[in-house]
């Protein structure tokens, strides 16, 4: 692809308090796109979520999945599934559907503390690479089912599945992402318990690191690895393990940086990307102008990285760390929402940002 075509996106802006940070986060590309000469995003709004389902009467409709096929990447905002009516609340939720449906198998989620922030651990900066499409998520290892049944009434099992091929690609996009950071990769398993599920993971990502011996290994069991991420998270880079154990630590590796409302992800495949915040709709707060739309606005910065790295284009490369230091230079000016200790509404943190691209 010729890296002078722009760059086709997709906006889905989702529930609660997708609306308002979603926005924000198309403006912080459009700043960083032209604060980096490239060409302006085409921008594609598609129906999802609750409005969707009064407008379309489906929470992902078909129109939206057709088109995003032929997009690059596109922003999510959080979905309220739950209180959806039904039958969409028990159906699989519109983020699962689009993970599954476009074989978005790679989960990335950074976390990394702000100067001037709330941290916990602010020193924090690691990267959690979660396998996104098996495991023990019941929702996403079955072609057909959920992956739970019940052979009898107050006996319930649920399957995790795991593959060769899939754990093979997934440690090869940690190995790389590690060779762009600082070359230290941490495996995460329950091998010496789920001797051949977990025990499957772990051989097959050791034997992947073979191919990448630039990069040093290490491994932990999954409750280990929660009392060393509390006591040492400085001392961790790229942090690879499957789709459970991901989310979980990923929450947990947010909160020691500050919170969830700054923790971004990108699910991507090898074609397409989806940006997504880490955390929910946040209901109680919609409308109110008190959101913080750093997380969204960061995955953002993580989608223009991830088309720049697949395309070799080092203007979204450019722009993504535009979005990155905008945001980090807000923050440490002062401005910020009230959950990290400011007085700044949605909007107001968004024109700083847009304000501190525009001006890099």
């Amino acid at each position: 692809m010729s890296t002078m075509r722009p760059y086709r996106l997709g906006v889905l802006p989702g529930d609660g308090i997708g609306p308002e940070i979603v926005p924000a986060a198309v403006r912080a590309i459009d700043a960083a796109l032209a604060a980096a000469g490239a060409p302006p995003a085409e921008w594609h709004d598609l129906p999802l979520g609750a409005a969707a389902i009064e407008t379309h009467g489906s929470a992902l409709p078909a129109v939206t999945v057709e088109t995003l096929a032929e997009l690059d990447g596109w922003l999510l905002g959080p979905h309220d599934s739950a209180a959806y009516p039904e039958p969409h609340r028990s159906q699989l939720n519109p983020s699962g559907s689009l993970r599954k449906r476009f074989d978005l198998y790679a989960n990335i989620r950074p976390a990394r503390g702000f100067e001037g922030g709330t941290a916990i651990a602010p020193d924090t900066d690691l990267v959690i690479v979660r396998e996104n499409t098996e495991g023990f998520y019941a929702d996403r290892n079955t072609v057909a089912g959920s992956g739970e049944f019940m052979p009898a009434p107050g006996v319930a099992i649920a399957m995790g599945i795991f593959t060769r091929p899939k754990i093979e690609r997934i440690a090869r996009a940690a190995f790389e992402l590690a060779r762009r950071r600082r070359n230290k990769l941490t495996i995460v398993h329950k091998a010496n318990v789920l001797q051949l599920s977990s025990g499957l993971f772990k051989r097959v990502c050791l034997e992947v690191g073979e191919g990448y011996p630039d990069v040093a290994v290490d491994d932990f069991h999954i409750d280990a690895m929660t009392v060393h991420l509390l006591r040492r998270a400085r001392e961790f880079d790229v942090v690879v393990t499957e789709n459970m154990f991901g989310d979980i630590l990923s929450d947990l590796a947010g909160e020691l940086a500050g919170s969830l409302g700054i923790a971004p992800s990108v699910n991507a495949s090898d074609d397409r990307a989806m940006a997504q915040a880490a955390h929910g709709s946040a209901p109680d707060i919609a409308g109110r102008g008190l959101a913080n739309p750093i997380a969204m606005i960061l995955s953002a910065g993580m989608l223009l990285d991830w088309l720049g790295t697949r395309f070799a284009d080092r203007r979204a490369i450019d722009a993504a760390a535009r979005i990155d230091a905008g945001v980090r230079a807000t923050v440490r000016s002062g401005v910020s929402t009230s959950d990290l200790g400011g007085t700044a509404s949605t909007g107001e943190f968004a024109d700083a940002v847009v304000a501190r691209i525009a001006g890099a």
